[in-house]
C-alpha cells in the first residue's frame, strides 16, 4: 500500500486514495462526490461554502474523518491548518478527533500522527478541535484549508458568528457545515436556507444500503415522529406547536372497550400521577419559570391509567417491543395520601393484579411511591420528573404513539374519558435549539391541567422494564 500511495490517481483523487487506504471504510459514491466538491473547493483557495446533510448512520462523521486525512495527507510537506467546531469537546470533539487520528494512521509518509490537547499533526499540516460551548475558551485560532462545524444544528448561530467564522477569513478557507435538520432558527437551517436547494442536493439523500435500519426505526417510532422527519428524511420541524395533532390523536384512538376489571390470562401495568407538583410542567425543578401564559396553579387530582400489555410485539424482530392498550382510568381529588395508598394497592393486587406500578415519585409521591413499593415488592416503577426527565418521556410517549403501539379504549362518554381527550387536544409543545432538543411539553389553560395526559405517558417508562416471563428454578 505504501508503494502504491505516491501514485498520482491517489494523490489527486480522494475517492480513489479512500477505496485504497480505507478499504473497510471506503466513501460510497454519495459521499465521494460531496469530498470531491470540497477539495476542489480548498485547492482552489475558493472560499466556498457546503452544507452536507445526510440521513442517520449514512457516514456523515466518516465523511469528514477522510476529507481532513486527505487534507491532511496533501499538505504535510507545504503546511496547513483546519478546524473542527463541535457543540462540546468531550465527548463530540475527542470522537471526532479519534477518528481522524485513526485514518491518518494507515497514510503515512513522514511519521506517525501526533495528537497533543486538541489538536492532531501530521508534518507540518494540523487539524485543531474547538468547543463551541458558549462558554469554552476558543478564540485565536486560524484555519487556512478548511473550517468545519459538526453537529451544527446544536451550535448558536451567534457564537459562530462572533468567534469562529473569522478563523478561517484570512486565509479564505473553505467552510463544511454538517449535521441534522431540526427547527428553521439552528445555524444548520440558516446556512441550508443560504446556499439554496442547488448545494443541498448531493447530501441530502435516503441511502438504499441502510433501507433495513430506516424499516426497523420506523417501525418502532413512526413516520410522523420528529426524530425520523429529521434524521431520516431530514424535514425542518416547528419548534413551537400543539404537541398531539389530529394525525396524532388519529393514532391513539382504539377500538376495543373499556374495562373495569382484569381478564385472566391477560398483562397488566398500573400509571400513576400523583397530586402535588406544580403545572408548569417543569415538575422537580421549583425554582424554573413556567412559559408564557401558563399560570402557577397547584395540583389538585391523583391520576390513575391501567393498560393491557400485549407482548407478542416482543416477537416482531422489527419492534421487540409490547403494545399497550389503556383499558381504564381513574381519578382522586383531595383524597389522604393513606386512602389512596389503600386503594392503589387494592386495585394493584386484587382488581388488576398487575406485573408493574409505574408510580410519579416527585416531592410528595416520594412517600407515597416507596409505601407502595413495600406493599407490591419488585413490582413498582418509580418515576423522578424534571425538565430532563419529563423531556426524554413526551420523546419516548411520541414513539408509542407514532408507530401504534399505545392505543386508548373506544369512546365510551364517560366524563373522564372526555376530559383525557381535552387534555391531549390543549397540550402544547416547544422544543429548545439547544444540544438534547429538551421537549416542554404542559397545558396552558390551569383549569383544564393535565394529570390524565401525564399517567398516560408513563407508559414510555414500561419500555425500560423486562417483560420476559421469570422462571423459578430450585437447587
Amino acid at each position: 500500500m505504501q508503494s502504491r500511495i505516491h501514485d498520482r490517481t491517489f494523490i489527486e483523487d480522494v475517492g480513489a486514495l479512500s477505496q485504497m487506504a480505507w478499504p473497510r471504510h471506503a466513501l460510497r459514491p454519495y459521499q465521494a462526490r460531496v469530498a470531491r466538491s470540497v477539495v476542489r473547493s480548498v485547492m482552489k483557495h475558493a472560499g466556498d461554502q457546503f452544507v452536507v446533510v445526510f440521513a442517520r448512520q449514512s457516514g456523515k462523521d466518516e465523511l469528514l474523518a477522510q476529507l481532513s486525512a486527505y487534507l491532511m495527507w496533501r499538505a504535510q510537506l507545504r503546511g496547513g491548518s483546519i478546524i473542527t467546531v463541535t457543540p462540546t469537546l468531550r465527548p463530540q470533539g475527542m470522537i471526532a478527533m479519534r477518528r481522524l487520528h485513526a485514518r491518518l494512521s494507515e497514510v503515512l509518509l513522514l511519521g506517525e500522527a501526533r495528537g497533543r490537547d486538541n489538536t492532531l499533526t501530521l508534518g507540518r499540516a494540523t487539524c485543531g478541535f474547538l468547543s463551541a460551548y458558549p462558554h469554552a475558551q476558543a478564540r485565536g485560532e486560524t484555519a487556512s484549508l478548511m473550517l468545519v462545524c459538526n453537529e451544527a444544528q446544536d451550535v448558536l448561530p451567534g457564537r459562530w458568528d462572533a468567534v469562529f467564522d473569522p478563523m478561517g477569513a484570512a486565509a479564505h478557507a473553505t467552510q463544511v457545515f454538517s449535521g441534522t435538520v431540526w427547527t428553521s432558527k439552528t445555524l444548520l437551517a440558516r446556512q441550508m436556507a443560504y446556499l439554496g436547494e442547488l448545494e443541498r442536493k448531493d447530501g441530502k439523500h435516503y441511502v438504499p444500503e441502510y433501507g433495513e435500519q430506516v424499516r426497523a426505526r420506523l417501525a418502532q417510532f413512526g413516520k410522523d415522529h420528529p426524530f425520523i422527519r429529521t434524521e431520516y428524511f431530514l424535514e425542518e420541524i416547528d419548534d413551537e406547536s400543539r404537541l398531539f395533532g389530529p394525525a396524532r390523536r388519529a393514532h391513539m384512538r382504539g377500538d376495543h372497550p373499556r374495562a373495569r376489571s382484569a381478564t385472566p390470562g391477560r398483562s397488566y401495568a398500573l400509571l400513576l400521577d400523583v397530586a402535588g407538583a406544580d403545572e408548569t410542567g417543569i415538575r422537580g425543578d421549583p425554582g424554573a419559570e413556567p412559559p408564557a401564559g401558563v399560570a402557577r396553579a397547584n395540583r389538585d387530582a391523583t391520576a390513575l391509567t391501567v393498560v393491557e400489555v400485549d407482548l407478542a410485539g416482543l416477537d416482531d424482530p422489527l419492534v421487540m417491543r409490547p403494545r399497550f392498550r389503556v383499558v381504564d382510568r381513574r381519578q382522586w381529588v383531595g383524597t389522604p395520601h393513606p386512602q389512596l395508598y389503600a386503594a392503589i394497592a387494592d386495585l394493584a393486587r386484587n382488581v388488576w393484579t398487575a406485573r408493574w406500578l409505574v408510580v410519579d415519585a416527585t416531592g410528595v409521591g416520594a412517600g407515597l411511591a416507596g409505601f407502595l413499593g413495600q406493599a407490591l415488592p419488585g413490582k413498582v416503577v418509580p418515576f423522578v420528573f424534571s425538565a430532563q426527565s419529563k423531556s426524554q418521556l413526551g420523546w419516548d410517549f411520541l414513539s408509542l404513539v407514532e408507530s401504534g403501539r399505545y392505543k386508548e379504549y373506544a369512546e365510551d362518554d364517560e366524563g373522564d374519558t372526555g376530559l383525557f381527550w381535552a387534555q391531549v387536544e390543549a397540550c402544547t409543545s416547544q422544543v429548545s435549539d439547544a444540544p438534547g432538543k429538551l421537549l416542554r411539553w404542559f397545558v396552558e389553560e390551569p383549569r383544564t391541567h393535565d394529570d390524565l395526559l401525564i399517567s398516560a405517558s408513563l407508559c414510555a417508562v414500561l419500555d425500560r422494564v423486562d417483560w420476559r416471563p421469570r422462571v423459578a428454578r430450585g437447587r
